[in-house]
């Protein structure tokens, strides 16, 4: 909390010296070790995504998405025109470098430089995806662009009924800010939403842990892991306590 207040003796928030509305992100590739997030193309990504989806054959990755599932490779290629077309939210394929292949998609959205907040969403991270250091890596991949741009803040909005994804958003970093009350209706429900944020002054300490945990040395020649994330925040967090 600021304690600056103003000539009528008011509190007032710690000023922003030299602030400047931030670009938008552009529409690069953003390579790591395990997986690259590009931007979305309908003709390139649409087949693979479709064939990575339909792994999951009871449909629950779509549970709490507005859309889906999709039960024709013609009407999935319908909404990815669409998603491409879409500048706000900005969509973006997850490409495995292992095979090459696209396996999740996820985007920027509310994309607001004036104020320099941005938020990640519509996530849909097919079996191929889910729980793999590229899953990790494509949240980190994206942070990172958004942060390295100037934003303030990060945003991760779900469904407050959405365990894995608040489970995520905590992995990730993410602090828990509330519940926003009978927020939106989608497929015929209401939808409380619970808000996460990362900020800028958090970004350095979460970047470091992701690094450590992407490091080819923790994980085993079986690929499990040494450390889980949230270990290697801490271990950092204790190093940095201790200089």
């Amino acid at each position: 909390m600021s304690d600056r207040t103003n000539d009528l003796g008011l509190p007032i928030g710690a000023a922003v010296p030299g602030w400047t509305p931030r670009p938008r992100p552009s529409r690069c590739i953003l390579a790591g070790r395990y997986c690259s997030v590009q931007p979305l193309e309908s003709s390139q990504h649409g087949t693979e995504l479709f064939d990575a989806n339909a792994t999951d054959r009871e449909g629950r990755m779509w549970t709490y998405l507005s859309y889906g599932p999709f039960q024709s490779q013609e009407s999935y290629r319908a909404r990815l025109d669409a998603m491409q077309a879409s500048d706000d939210p900005r969509f973006l394929a997850i490409v495995a470098q292992r095979t090459g292949r696209a396996v999740g998609v996820a985007s920027y959205l509310r994309i607001d430089g004036a104020n320099g907040s941005i938020e990640v969403g519509h996530l849909q991270f097919s079996p191929l995806l889910q729980r793999t250091p590229a899953a990790t890596e494509a949240m980190y991949l994206m942070m990172k662009q958004v942060f390295d741009l100037g934003y303030r803040r990060y945003e991760w909005k779900c469904d407050a009924l959405n365990a894995a994804s608040r489970r995520a958003a905590e992995r990730l970093g993410f602090r828990f800010e509330g519940i926003f009350r009978q927020a939106t209706v989608y497929k015929g429900r209401n939808r409380d939403t619970a808000w996460y944020s990362v900020i800028d002054t958090e970004w350095p300490a979460i970047a470091a842990g992701f690094e450590a945990w992407l490091d080819p040395s923790n994980f085993a020649p079986s690929g499990a892991q040494r450390m889980t994330l949230a270990q290697a925040h801490r271990s950092l967090d204790q190093a940095w306590s201790a200089d």
